[in-house]
């Protein structure tokens, strides 16, 4: 039997669902940008360490230590600064704005071993994952997570052969 556009699973047009899912899409988007940036950080600390651990353990079945180790690189202050910078053009202009609302926001602590740039940059960072998870874009904050530790990975991993390189030509 086909489906002309009265026909829906509830009863609703199909085109009218489409426009609902839209409608609450920007309601969710409301309702996030109405916390503080201290806010959504929190929340996006959470859903940025919960990717970090899901991409350490698909890694490999490490010992505990090691795992640790690995996520602990990727969750410092700096190294979300620098995924910050990585990430940046490829942000939109919304999710620009709310990674500076996050970067501009003060906050009472400071993480240790980091300077006040890399940790407001981080929470920058932390406050734009917050905001994508409440706004029902997870999968957009899981994309740049993505991207963001490859890039970070892959420029740790050019400067440590950089480093040799240099060592190399020092010892000849």
């Amino acid at each position: 039997m086909a489906m002309d556009e009265k026909d829906s699973c509830a009863g609703m047009p199909l085109d009218g669902m489409a426009s609902d899912a839209a409608s609450n899409m920007e309601t969710a988007r409301q309702k996030a940008r109405q916390y503080s940036p201290l806010t959504l950080a929190f929340m996006g600390d959470s859903v940025y360490e919960r990717e970090i651990r899901e991409y350490v353990v698909r890694e490999g079945n490490f010992p505990p230590n090691e795992l640790n180790r690995r996520s602990s690189f990727l969750a410092k202050a700096a190294t979300q600064a620098k995924m910050a910078h990585l990430l940046e053009a490829s942000l939109t202009k919304e999710e620009a704005d709310i990674l500076r609302r996050g970067r501009n926001a003060h906050s009472a602590t400071m993480a240790k071993n980091a300077t006040v740039s890399d940790y407001r940059l981080a929470t920058g960072l932390e406050a734009l994952f917050g905001y994508l998870y409440l706004s029902g874009e997870e999968a957009r904050a899981k994309e740049l997570i993505a991207a963001g530790i490859a890039l970070v990975l892959e420029e740790k991993k050019t400067s440590q052969t950089r480093t040799a390189d240099q060592d190399k030509s020092k010892n000849k």
